[in-house]
């Protein structure tokens, strides 16, 4: 069996306004609001469980989504007025990059969390 990432903690100041923001920008819902975590589910196998921290530390977390896909984040995060940038350390540039014959850019949630999307994986799949 391969080993497959079923949830990941996602620590923020706030859990139900960053799941409804990371919900939001992503087209995805808010699964679940109550008890510790605010959970969004990513896709079948994934949910970004957010718990409240007071002071949540910057983690980086990148997605491998479709052209179509990207075009509609990359609209939400125009339309919300979000700086966004073409590398993790000048992701407010407002350029996307263009690597491996595919488009990505980086831009950051209300929690400083660096969010990556990507047309063509890093990892080369």
């Amino acid at each position: 069996m391969a080993v497959v990432l079923d949830h990941t903690i996602v620590p923020a100041k706030d859990k139900v306004a960053s799941a409804k923001f990371f919900a939001e920008i992503f087209g995805l819902t808010v699964k679940r609001e109550q008890g510790h975590f605010a959970q969004v589910k990513v896709n079948e196998s994934l949910t970004f469980d957010f718990a409240d921290e007071p002071e949540p530390h910057s983690q980086h977390y990148a997605f491998h989504i479709s052209e179509a896909e990207f075009d509609a984040i990359f609209g939400r995060v125009k339309a919300k007025g979000l700086p966004y940038g073409s590398g993790p350390y000048n992701h407010t540039d407002g350029q996307i990059y263009t690597r491996r014959g595919g488009r990505g850019f980086y831009f950051e949630d209300p929690n400083g969390h660096l969010l990556e999307v990507m047309t063509v994986p890093e990892t080369g799949s």
